[in-house]
């Protein structure tokens, strides 16, 4: 929202006499630009010269090209990779691995970028340049002030600088806090924030820390001793914003803890990633049914990352009493051939009582999970091997198995293993740590609704 306002500042408040053809000339070449973007187009020199004519117009037009920059920042989209585009890539890759030719390499490289969004691309791409080289220079360049008694006794007099300290250290929690309670108000609680209302305060607090945007706002407004008293109010308000959201956070752990956690998570209901709910009478559950935390996985027997994932489960199956773990069936077939056969024997061995055995087993042998191994972990846990044989070769779980994949495909879920912690998405590291820290949250989160 920062961004956006600003835009509209700059190109509303600070421009001169706007000329209306190299203006329309510009909204065009903009628009090629969005349009580039959801072709996935913008490579190389196509970029370069749609970012570079546009930067032009709008120069022309007598608006401060900045705008530009940040307009086509707001427009580069995020999304999850989907499931269809990797196993295009995944069949674009076999393809330069049976014949690595330069020309089935250079496809298996776009087809490799183009499961990624444009926003996660570009991220990785010019991260390095925009933290260690453009904002350096930027700071650098503008950040800059002379500092000494005199100056300092008349900046902290001055209403510019007094004017930027009020509007950031009052204003932005203000603004944040206020709009919070007024959506929540006006939708009687339907629209409210997930968290806390310290959190709220928090986040408003530390938003009074302003830099690049702010600096180059204050460049087009003031010049000379005006800017210096600009910078010192920018800067000062960064310092102090830190300060008083540490001292309001300290503050907050040191209340009692049920009144602790009220104030950071609060009581609202979260919104919920997992499209298809946990139904106890269709999904395979593991732990206490009534539990108030709620563990999905969706997994392939054949994928080693959840063979990984899989003396973590245990793990905190053991550690946690009031906890529940369910299991759905992701096999990826374009990577993993044999993942496909071994959900539906699971499903088999789960038509006799036994899903959880045959689960346990064949995470525990990955590399072996051909029909005859399927059928030899059917007699080791005494099932009925002729009737799991037949479900095999019938393909009797299938059906289950592709519910469970479009359950997926509704909830964002592209790669193995994923997990939801009471309906929302976890997203990092899936180690004994991090896990037990989210059923704690989750834990919390319970109690407090």
């Amino acid at each position: 929202m920062d961004d956006v306002v600003a835009l509209l500042v700059i190109a509303t408040v600070y421009s001169g006499h706007v000329l209306v053809w190299p203006l329309v000339v510009a909204c065009g070449l903009f628009a090629a630009i969005v349009l580039a973007l959801r072709l996935d187009a913008p490579r190389g020199p196509v970029g370069v010269v749609l970012a570079a004519a546009t930067w032009v117009a709008v120069y022309k037009s007598g608006i401060d090209p900045i705008v530009v920059g940040l307009a086509a920042g707001l427009v580069v989209y995020a999304s999850p990779a989907a499931r269809a585009q990797l196993e295009r890539a995944t069949d674009l890759f076999r393809l330069f691995r049976e014949q690595p030719t330069p020309e089935l390499a250079r496809s298996a490289s776009v087809g490799l970028q183009a499961a990624i969004s444009p926003n996660e691309r570009f991220q990785q791409t010019f991260h390095p340049w925009t933290s260690y080289a453009i904002v350096p220079l930027f700071a650098l360049a503008n950040a800059g002030i002379a500092i000494d008694g005199s100056f300092l006794r008349h900046g902290f007099t001055s209403p510019i600088t007094l004017g930027i300290l009020v509007g950031y250290l009052a204003g932005k929690p203000a603004g944040i806090v206020g709009g919070a309670v007024l959506v929540t108000k006006l939708s009687r609680g339907r629209v409210r924030p997930p968290v806390g209302w310290v959190a709220v305060a928090g986040g408003g607090a530390i938003a009074g820390i302003g830099f690049t945007v702010t600096l180059l706002i204050a460049s087009l407004a003031f010049h000379g001793t005006q800017l210096e008293e600009a910078k010192l109010g920018v800067l000062s308000a960064a310092l102090l914003a830190s300060a008083i959201t540490w001292i309001l956070f300290r503050a907050t752990a040191l209340l009692p803890q049920n009144l602790r956690v009220r104030a950071l998570l609060g009581t609202a209901e979260l919104l919920v990633d997992l499209a298809v709910p946990v139904d106890p009478e269709r999904d395979h559950v593991r732990g206490s049914r009534d539990a108030p935390v709620t563990i999905v996985e969706y997994g392939d027997f054949e994928c080693p990352f959840c063979g990984q994932a899989e003396p973590v489960v245990r793990e905190l199956l053991k550690d946690f009493a009031d906890l529940q773990y369910v299991w759905r069936h992701l096999p990826l077939n374009d990577v993993h051939p044999r993942a496909q056969l071994a959900a539906e024997a699971a499903e088999a061995a789960g038509e006799q009582g036994a899903f959880w055995e045959l689960h346990d087993l064949l995470l525990d042998r990955q590399d072996a999970l051909r029909p005859p191994d399927l059928i030899s972990y059917a007699e080791e846990l005494g099932l009925d091997v002729e009737r799991f044989a037949e479900d095999l070769r019938k393909h009797a779980g299938a059906a289950r198995v592709a519910e469970d994949v479009d359950g997926a495909d509704l909830s964002g879920v592209s790669g193995t293993p994923t997990f939801f912690v009471n309906g929302q998405r976890h997203h990092g590291a899936y180690d004994i740590e991090t896990l037990s820290n989210a059923v704690h949250l989750a834990s919390r989160r319970a109690l407090m609704a």
